[in-house]
């Protein structure tokens, strides 16, 4: 079985997959499913199905949906204290408060998250069928991270992360982690293609050392440099073919 048949075998939850193409809510995605209205290869949906999105046909109200979806894409550079949802229970600011007003009636998502306190690269977009592919760690999207540490960290923890750390949902894979002398000696840059929950502060946590500033500097074959400085840059579709082809679209 390849990586990509792996990968979309557990698929997305038919009331995700409405979401992300933008036709309702979550919740209000539900409730069209309950009423009969959403049928999977000709089939009535039902509650919690997975579906794959490259392959399974979804239709609304007698209409294929994301057929004619009308797809973008940008990249952003989320700042420290912007959270990385499209709403906060809290008031505070979202990534997609950094694109400009008139998106705000297509109904965009971030792909991936980036905790409230670190800064860097994300990917925003409402092509649900991608952004599964990019958060599903079997096509192994590689991410580069630069972390500045408390205090210098040993070879003897660089070796550590490098063969993998034990955390409490399992062993992490192998990661690439150098020091960035350019930096300072607190530096350190770690690429792993996993997209666990603040996994780089936790393989920190878990080798003795606290991140005092993360930075996502790439993601994918996109990085920072991409954006020259600015808060964002949508993406031509000449643009995305690499990280489609990346993953089999």
């Amino acid at each position: 079985m390849t990586q990509h048949s792996q990968a979309t075998k557990s698929g997305v939850k038919i009331h995700a997959f409405l979401a992300h193409a933008g036709l309702a809510s979550r919740r209000e995605a539900e409730k069209l499913i309950e009423q009969g209205l959403v049928s999977v290869n000709g089939q009535r949906a039902e509650i919690g199905q997975r579906i794959n999105p490259g392959h399974d046909k979804v239709v609304f109200r007698g209409q294929p949906v994301g057929a004619t979806e009308n797809f973008r894409y940008f990249l952003v550079n989320k700042p420290v204290e912007v959270v990385s949802t499209t709403s906060d229970e809290l008031g505070r600011q979202t990534v997609l408060d950094l694109l400009p007003a008139n998106l705000k009636t297509v109904r965009l998502y971030p792909v991936g998250r980036l905790d409230h306190d670190s800064q860097g690269l994300m990917l925003i977009t409402n092509d649900g069928n991608l952004a599964h592919r990019l958060t599903h760690p079997s096509f192994k999207i590689n991410k580069l991270y630069y972390a500045q540490l408390e205090r210098v960290p040993t070879d003897k923890a660089l070796d550590h992360l490098r063969r993998g750390v034990k955390l409490k949902d399992g062993f992490t894979q192998p990661v690439e982690v150098e020091l960035l002398p350019e930096r300072g000696d607190r530096w350190v840059s770690i690429q792993l293609h996993e997209g666990r929950n603040r996994q780089v502060r936790r393989m920190m946590e878990r080798v003795g050392y606290e991140v005092t500033h993360l930075i996502r500097v790439t993601f994918g074959p996109f990085s920072l440099k991409d954006l020259h400085g600015k808060p964002y840059l949508e993406l031509t579709a000449e643009q995305l073919k690499p990280i489609r082809q990346s993953v089999g679209l």
